[in-house]
């Protein structure tokens, strides 16, 4: 089981997706601290000096912080539009760059038995 395991967090596919995981991480922070730091005070500004984390509905005790929602609701939407901005980008490049989707080689038995039809077809 330990070798099946091995093998399987080993595989190519398993190790680009923990690196993608990762940066996405870091790169989910950076977008966090700009939404927090740099445009929503620019939105508080332009609507008159609202600090959306500080709205709260307050009921006796408990309350009810649907500033933090807004926040992070903001948040996902400029991630979401930023991974899909970075995709985009890729796939324009990919487009750009055809001989990376070349066709590989066939294989020699392909090229043997090829050779092996022509000279019967003559």
């Amino acid at each position: 089981m330990l070798k099946e395991f091995k093998a399987f967090a080993m595989r190519g596919n398993v190790i680009d997706l923990a690196v993608g995981v990762i940066i996405g991480g870091a790169f989910g922070k950076i977008v966090s601290s700009l939404v927090s730091d740099i445009i929503m005070p620019a939105f508080g500004i332009v609507l008159g000096s609202i600090d959306f984390t500080g709205l709260a509905l307050h009921v006796g005790d408990a309350s009810i912080s649907y500033g933090k929602f807004i926040q992070a609701i903001i948040d996902f939407l400029i991630v979401a539009f930023s991974i899909f901005i970075v995709i985009q980008q890729i796939q324009r490049f990919k487009k750009k760059h055809p001989e990376a989707d070349a066709p590989a080689a066939p294989p020699e038995e392909v090229k043997l038995l090829r050779e092996i039809r022509d000279l019967l077809k003559k």
